[in-house]
């Protein structure tokens, strides 16, 4: 898939151009790409002898040939790419997406974020009891994460675990002040007690009936797309989720 986008042309005759305004000639250069001296999100490439200046994907920054997660190009908060310099094109908008390529935080839940390519939003996961943190575009512990208020169920203990009603095999499992449904192991049930999962029978429970759940439950996915393998960390890709837009 072609990403790059051709927005001019530069012909090298006699005395360059480019040089004037401190343009350097990538014709002149062992990679054959230059950053544009003036916008952070262009770049030179020397095709057939002669300059072509490129945008790179909406929402990207130029940070050198075969690096970044495009064509060059990478999301501008990972350094100071556009330090000195401005982007040329402004963003373009879809749902959940700021910019057509980026990392953005949900409307609605710390632990949940977006990952959008080309336009579109793929919704991410913080795992281990992380919250997505808007500064760093990562899951961060949640004392590093401003705005973010604690659940009631956890209020008691922020990493204990909470009975889930009568239920005598799911429970709520607290990470940070935030909680998450769990399921006891194959033939073992949860005591309100000692809040752990334990041999039956317990107070409460006999023996589950409840078989353990397939495979497709697990909170690890089979596949990750290729283009979210640098997620940040202690992030998961929300299976069932990523639908391709019309």
């Amino acid at each position: 898939m072609e990403f790059k986008t051709v927005v001019g042309v530069l012909f090298l005759l006699g005395a360059v151009n480019c040089q004037k305004r401190d343009q350097e000639d990538p014709c002149q250069t062992k990679t054959r790409v230059v950053a544009d001296a003036t916008y952070c999100d262009r770049y030179w490439e020397c095709v057939d002898g002669q300059a072509e200046l490129y945008d790179c994907p909406n929402g990207l920054v130029f940070v050198g040939k075969h690096r970044g997660v495009t064509e060059g190009c990478d999301y501008p908060w990972r350094a100071n790419y556009c330090e000195g310099r401005q982007q040329a094109n402004g963003p373009l908008s879809t749902e959940h997406c700021e910019w057509l390529y980026g990392i953005f935080g949900h409307e609605s839940s710390c632990t949940r974020f977006w990952t959008c390519w080309n336009g579109t939003a793929t919704e991410q996961l913080c795992i281990g009891g992380l919250l997505y943190n808007e500064k760093t575009h990562s899951c961060d512990w949640p004392d590093n994460v401003e705005g973010c208020q604690k659940h009631p169920l956890c209020n008691d203990d922020a990493n204990g675990n909470v009975p889930l009603g009568k239920s005598c095999n799911r429970y709520w499992q607290c990470q940070g002040g935030y909680p998450r449904l769990q399921r006891c192991p194959a033939m073992l049930v949860f005591d309100r007690r000692s809040r752990r999962c334990v041999v039956p029978p317990t107070e409460d429970c006999d023996v589950p009936t409840t078989p353990p759940p397939p495979p497709a439950e697990e909170d690890e996915p089979e596949n990750v797309p290729a283009e979210f393998i640098n997620l940040p960390p202690g992030a998961l890709p929300v299976q069932n989720r990523n639908r391709p837009r019309n």
